[in-house]
């Protein structure tokens, strides 16, 4: 029971790893645009990691809001 309880926590770590590489590469292949308003929206949250990843991604780039 132990090891069934482990292999499905892994299998749900590795899960929640590939939604958030996934999230990361959908957030970096939106155009500029697109992503100046996704860091716009979440720019009052504060806090928030979506606004965090935006700016990262901004920065990479070269543009602000």
């Amino acid at each position: 029971m132990l090891t069934t309880r482990t292999k499905r926590r892994a299998d749900q770590g590795a899960r929640a790893l590939k939604h958030v590489a996934t999230f990361y590469a959908e957030v970096a292949a939106l155009p500029d645009e697109d992503l100046l308003d996704l860091a716009d929206i979440f720019a009052g949250v504060a806090g928030s990691t979506i606004s965090g990843i935006a700016a990262e991604e901004m920065n990479k780039r070269g543009i602000s809001l």
